[in-house]
């Protein structure tokens, strides 16, 4: 008997978002261990498929065989990221905040959140750096050291650190200004020892999350940004 494979998948997925409904909140949710699920179950699906087309031997083996690779395939796809986000946050003293708005929140100087293409880690500008300043103070050295800790066990992922401006100031100045910042952020984690491969980039003002039209949210904008990508393919343009 075939295997309808898109209904299979489209099925899965459909159910998993309708668990997640059940929360109460109104919006699809999916926790850390129904990614796994939903990653390990599609990896078995592609696996059995894979197994139906494995030369020698039973099919009903190579099924087997294939749905056991499938999944563990699957599953890692389905938590890596979750699961990196999460020593990210330990090692920071922090939670994983995947709240939209969370960025929004003056109180919220250091957040870490992740996608299923990254994770991202995001310093305050107030607790980075005096003002003015391209240097980041030892307080905030301490914190991004705390994160090579993390990057060690990853020496794959890709690394881009990401700066942002408010609006005062001339475009060129603020585009100087955050590169530096950006800069300077990499360079300390660069110099820990680790073996990630380090990219920096200034945003100047393009990428503000509020209006600068106030100091509260001008200081907002004001921030570094750490991307963590498994891979060439997840990299975004973090100034659009």
């Amino acid at each position: 008997m075939k295997l309808n494979l898109k209904l299979m998948i489209s099925s899965l997925v459909a159910a998993t978002m309708i668990s997640g409904c059940a929360t109460g909140t109104g919006n699809p949710t999916i926790d850390d261990n129904q990614k796994a699920i939903i990653g390990t179950t599609l990896g078995a699906l592609a696996g059995i498929a894979l197994g139906n087309n494995v030369g020698g031997g039973s099919k009903s083996r190579n099924k087997v065989i294939g749905a056991v690779a499938g999944a563990a395939i699957g599953g890692a796809i389905g938590y890596s990221l979750d699961k990196q986000a999460k020593e990210v946050a330990d090692s920071l003293n922090t939670n994983v905040n995947n709240n939209p708005n969370a960025v929004l929140d003056p109180n919220q100087d250091l957040i870490v959140s992740n996608t299923d293409n990254y994770v991202k880690i995001m310093f305050r500008d107030a607790m980075m750096f005096e003002t003015n300043s391209a240097t980041p103070t030892m307080s905030a050295s301490s914190k991004i050291s705390k994160v090579t800790s993390v990057l060690e066990k990853y020496p794959n992922t890709l690394v881009q650190v990401t700066g942002h401006t408010d609006s005062r100031g001339s475009h060129s100045y603020n585009k100087t200004l955050s590169e530096k910042r950006a800069s300077n952020v990499g360079n300390i984690i660069y110099n820990a020892g680790v073996q990630n491969q380090i990219f920096s980039k200034g945003c100047s003002f393009d990428k503000p999350v509020a209006p600068n039209d106030n100091n509260t949210n001008m200081a907002l904008n004001r921030r570094v940004e750490v991307y963590l990508y498994p891979n060439q393919e997840s990299v975004i343009d973090t100034c659009k």
